[in-house]
């Protein structure tokens, strides 16, 4: 996108085809400095295709002119997408104070119909899992140093309900595997820098299960199930160096097994 650094994708099949959907910060003809970015020229952006061949160009979707921040999700014919913006757009500039001011920052589930706000405070990167009865189960960051929080509703999700979780997440994930729900992103550690992590949901709270092989900036775990005992996960990281020594960052696939544990919550 012409002028823009666009970041942050993310898959979507939503009636037999495959979008992918982006955020980009407008960073003018060269590169504006960090601090010169504003949320406000933040816009989302798709692609889509029939094929997974032939694409079409990404087009800014007017109803979408928001921060696509987090993974989308489809139900029953919609589909659902996490949106910030700063309400009114106040003219302070900088993702910081957008997304950790009580005062200008909230986000929003956009779909293809209406809107509602689902945090009210420090909005940021949401994922979401759909219940078979309609129910929505959301992961929410919750602004930069806050504890994550857990985001319910029930249709036509205009009210929520919030709790917070005992740590951060970056980059959150949700996902049902069989009976059981994981949630993914990264944790910041004493001594060791960021991770990316994998949790099992009990009763609301993490139970962790996998530390990834990760480092420095990492985050935006990916799920796909191989069958009821395995599956593989995605998720970028910054932890190992070229031969001359330079940091890079590059996309991991790991392979989770289940195997049978006693001594476990739930047997595995």
């Amino acid at each position: 996108m012409k002028d823009r650094d666009t970041r942050d994708p993310h898959f979507l099949v939503f009636r037999d085809r495959l979008f992918v959907y982006t955020g980009t910060w407008y960073s003018g003809p060269t590169t504006l400095k960090r601090e010169d970015y504003d949320l406000n020229h933040h816009l989302g952006f798709a692609a889509w295709s029939d094929d997974g061949t032939t694409w079409h160009s990404p087009s800014c979707w007017k109803e979408l002119s928001v921060t696509t921040s987090g993974a989308p999700a489809a139900f029953d014919g919609k589909a659902y997408l996490c949106g910030r913006r700063k309400p009114g757009f106040e003219s302070a500039r900088g993702v910081r104070a957008a997304t950790s001011s009580r005062s200008c920052s909230k986000a929003t589930t956009v779909s293809f119909g209406g809107t509602a706000f689902f945090q009210e405070t420090a909005g940021d990167e949401t994922a979401f899992l759909f219940q078979d009865d309609g129910a929505v189960l959301a992961v929410g960051r919750h602004g930069a140093g806050r504890n994550a929080q857990l985001l319910r509703s029930l249709p036509p999700y205009t009210d929520w309900q919030r709790k917070d979780l005992d740590r951060p997440i970056g980059g959150p994930l949700i996902v049902k595997w069989r009976d059981r729900i994981i949630v993914g992103g990264r944790k910041t550690t004493q001594g060791t820098g960021p991770k990316t992590s994998l949790y099992w949901l009990l009763d609301d709270e993490l139970k962790e299960f996998a530390e990834l092989p990760s480092g420095g900036d990492t985050s935006y775990p990916g799920f796909v199930e191989l069958s009821p005992k395995r599956a593989l996960v995605s998720y970028y990281s910054s932890h190992e160096r070229d031969p001359s020594g330079n940091v890079i960052t590059a996309i991991y696939l790991a392979e989770l097994t289940l195997k049978p544990a006693a001594s476990s919550p739930d047997g595995h």
